[in-house]
């Protein structure tokens, strides 16, 4: 009783000030601070943690929980968060002068800005973005002797095995396959769009159709069953963000059985899952893994790196960083796998078990790295999202606000390093904000220059 009083207690607290720093917790207008609340935290962590303290999850994972004490550490850990991350978020907005309820509704209200002038140049630029997208797609299937969706057609047995061995053991360049391939199609597809709506060219209509081609099937050729839906959801954003789309309970129960049926086709088809028992089980199924299979890893994150092995010390930092000082990458999902699945992994049929980001911040320095990577996390949410609303609302700032929207509560999730430093987010930034500004300049500057002459003589 006492878990069950201090969980709604929590709960309650931690509504009221993520509403507060987010401007609105309503499903009609979803924002980065309301996802990360309720996919990150409320779904995917909070309410198995309460199943779980009370050992009454009866989960696959935790029957590998040795030590139970970590039971309760685990749950308050996530209390915690669910409480210190907003208190941070509203002192961040208080140091910045933030009211999010009034900036968020002036940011819907706003127009998109297009300036034609710059049109044709950037046209050129997205599309020679687009043939470097195309030819890394390209080679990617190049690198891959049995590409997992085209197995799945032919009726191939051994799925689970080929998509782990696409993941982890790719031949050719994986920042190629990452990078061009997968994570900036999707993003140029959501530029091309906006400029097809505003302009109504048939240039950016061509463009955004090839886009949006290269984007599904990269989301869907691993046999992967978060992709798809995470993209298709940021266009949802993108028609709210850009006024094309208003929610409402019929929009919502509509997107809401699409997502549902897309879930369902995958664990039967791919997992092959037919149990309805299963499927509609609490433990199991597509319900088991929204709200147990993604924080269960988190307990044995705690018991593995606070019994059995060293901290590991910024060792998850991305290679990049680490190759500096000659050391190896080591990501804590990828070891507590090695150690409580070593079958798996000896079967090729093991990835990693990606949790909330305090798993590996825990992994890497210990309760400390919970404690302040909770209090950095918030910070640099609330930041991300004030910049945004305060940007400029182009085609560019809106596209990667959506990116950034979905994606960082998918990374929350998924680990802690990629929050400290991110090497895609800072291409992304200095790629499509970097080449959006010199267009800008080039064309606009020297009208600016001209103007302050006349104005001076």
């Amino acid at each position: 009783m006492l878990y069950i009083t201090i969980w709604i207690c929590v709960a309650f607290i931690s509504i009221f000030l993520f509403k507060k720093v987010s401007g609105s917790l309503s499903i009609f207008v979803p924002n980065l601070i309301s996802l990360t609340f309720y996919y990150s935290l409320l779904i995917s962590s909070f309410i198995g943690t309460l199943l779980i303290v009370m050992n009454i999850d009866h989960h696959y994972m935790l029957t590998r929980l040795h030590n139970n004490s970590y039971r309760a550490i685990g749950f308050y850990l996530i209390c915690y968060i669910m409480i210190f991350m907003p208190l941070t978020m509203i002192t961040v907005s208080k140091w910045l002068n933030f009211d999010a309820g009034i900036e968020y509704k002036e940011y819907l209200a706003k127009g998109v800005e297009t300036n034609k002038k710059n049109d044709n140049d950037f046209f050129l630029f997205i599309g020679f973005l687009t043939l470097v997208c195309t030819l890394a797609v390209t080679y990617t299937f190049l690198m891959i002797d049995k590409i997992p969706i085209f197995e799945l057609f032919k009726g191939g047995s051994n799925l689970g095995e080929l998509r782990i061995e696409v993941g982890r053991e790719f031949k050719g360049n994986e920042q190629i396959r990452n990078i061009f391939a997968i994570g900036l199609p999707p993003i140029l597809s959501f530029i091309a769009y906006i400029y097809a709506i505003t302009t109504k060219l048939n240039k950016w209509r061509i463009l955004f159709i090839v886009l949006f081609g290269i984007s599904i099937v990269m989301s869907i050729y691993d046999l992967q069953k978060a992709p798809i839906f995470f993209y298709f959801l940021m266009f949802i954003l993108l028609n709210i963000y850009i006024g094309k789309l208003k929610l409402n309970y019929k929009w919502v129960t509509f997107i809401g059985l699409l997502g549902v049926s897309l879930l369902v086709g995958l664990y039967v088809f791919v997992q092959k899952v037919t149990s309805i028992k299963e499927m509609l089980s609490y433990n199991t199924g597509p319900i088991g893994r929204l709200i147990l299979s993604q924080i269960s890893p988190f307990f044995l994150h705690l018991e593995l790196f606070g019994d059995k092995a060293n901290l590991l010390l910024g060792k998850s930092l991305p290679n990049i960083t680490l190759r500096l000082y000659d050391i190896e990458q080591i990501r804590s999902a990828r070891m507590v796998m090695e150690m409580y699945y070593p079958e798996k992994v000896e079967q090729g049929i093991a990835g990693v078990l990606n949790t909330i980001f305090a798993g590996e911040a825990f992994a890497n320095f210990g309760y400390l790295g919970v404690f302040i990577g909770t209090i950095y996390i918030g910070a640099l949410l609330q930041i991300i999202y004030i910049t945004f609303l305060r940007l400029p609302k182009n085609p560019v700032f809106i596209s990667l606000f959506v990116f950034f929207t979905v994606n960082i509560p998918r990374i929350a999730v998924g680990g802690f390093t990629d929050f400290i430093l991110n090497p895609f987010w800072i291409l992304l930034i200095l790629l499509l904000g970097g080449g959006f500004g010199i267009i800008y300049l080039k064309n606009d500057l020297p009208n600016v220059y001209r103007t302050q002459n006349v104005s001076d003589n």
